[in-house]
């Protein structure tokens, strides 16, 4: 009997002394290979591979050790794919949590309103951690990847800031950029006005487009939209140098030439009326909603004052007297 009651209690003791162990080791910071950590899972991966790849990527523990804990916590089944971040002074138990709340480590890119589809590729190309799934597809396959067959990328990713999982793919960013323009656009096409000279939401969204890259300050907004309506209205060309710079794509040095003009192409709006045959630039809502609601005036002309504001007249004489003050900077009586 002294023998069974010293085993049991030599048991007790050990267990206890696990346990006590078990503990500090839970509550004492990882030692870490660098500061901060970064781990990114793929779902379907196994809280053993968890465990290994924890410590592949700097955490130094021994990766039996972190299974054991993930196991023996009950929540091993409750980690969740996707990108972490740890830093010094992080515990088992911190790393645990963070894993099953999903609290992820998130980069961002930005798309700035009148950007073309170019842009937007040079920017997901350049964006933090996340994998250029795009690269080597044309424009054509994006947009087919995004079940828009034959549909123009210019104009259709909404201008936004968009977090992401580090590992997470640019198609995906682009998805979500084509959704939120799709329902910025429906929403604006409701809106919109019952004299607008406009035939679809695309219509609007290619003027939208213009209208972004022809203003200088949003108060003008809505009068640049004005004039823009009022002339598709009577049939005049738009004649805005913005289209014209878009269809000269890479070959435009910065100077518009007068020969620029005189080429007549399908984004030539001075040589052609109505609407190019796509948008020219990514529109925020404001000017979504300028497109649907133009401002009320009987202006056909403006021009830049030089200050980002613009100077809007009813005749081609004021229009004139305008530009040559604003632009040529001469002397007006």
């Amino acid at each position: 009997m002294k023998i069974r009651h010293a085993v049991v209690m030599l048991l007790l003791v050990a267990t206890a002394g696990a346990a006590a162990a078990m503990g500090w080791w839970l509550n004492r910071p990882l030692s870490l290979a660098t500061d901060p950590v970064e781990l990114s899972i793929e779902p379907g991966s196994s809280p053993r591979d968890i465990a290994e790849a924890w410590v592949r990527a700097g955490v130094r523990t021994r990766p039996l050790a972190l299974y054991e804990w993930f196991r023996w916590s009950g929540q091993a089944r409750r980690i969740r794919a996707g990108s972490y971040e740890i830093s010094a002074g992080t515990t088992p138990i911190r790393l645990l949590e963070k894993m099953v709340r999903g609290d992820e480590t998130l980069a961002v890119v930005r798309f700035t309103e009148g950007w073309t589809f170019r842009q937007i590729r040079a920017e997901l190309a350049r964006a933090e951690a996340l994998k250029p799934g795009t690269a080597a597809m044309t424009d054509e396959a994006i947009m087919q990847a995004l079940d828009a067959p034959g549909i123009s990328p210019e104009g259709r990713f909404y201008p936004d800031t968009y977090a992401y999982s580090k590992g997470s793919t640019d198609l995906a960013v682009l998805k979500r950029a084509w959704r939120a323009m799709q329902r910025r656009l429906d929403d604006s096409w409701r809106e919109r006005s019952p004299d607008t000279p406009l035939r679809s939401a695309d219509e609007a969204l290619t003027l939208a487009s213009i209208i972004e890259k022809e203003t200088g300050i949003g108060t003008d907004r809505g009068l640049v939209a004005g004039v823009f309506s009022n002339r598709l209205r009577i049939g005049m060309p738009l004649q805005t140098d913005p289209t014209i710079i878009f269809g000269l794509g890479a070959a435009f040095d910065g100077n518009l030439r007068k020969r620029d003009l005189l080429s007549d192409t399908p984004y030539n709006t001075y040589t052609r009326a109505g609407l190019p045959p796509t948008p020219i630039s990514i529109p925020g809502r404001a000017a979504l909603l300028a497109a649907v609601h133009p401002q009320a005036t009987r202006a056909l002309y403006f021009v830049s004052r030089g200050d980002g504001s613009s100077e809007f007249s009813e005749t081609l004489a004021e229009h004139n007297r305008a530009v040559n003050r604003y632009q040529r900077k001469l002397a007006i009586p």
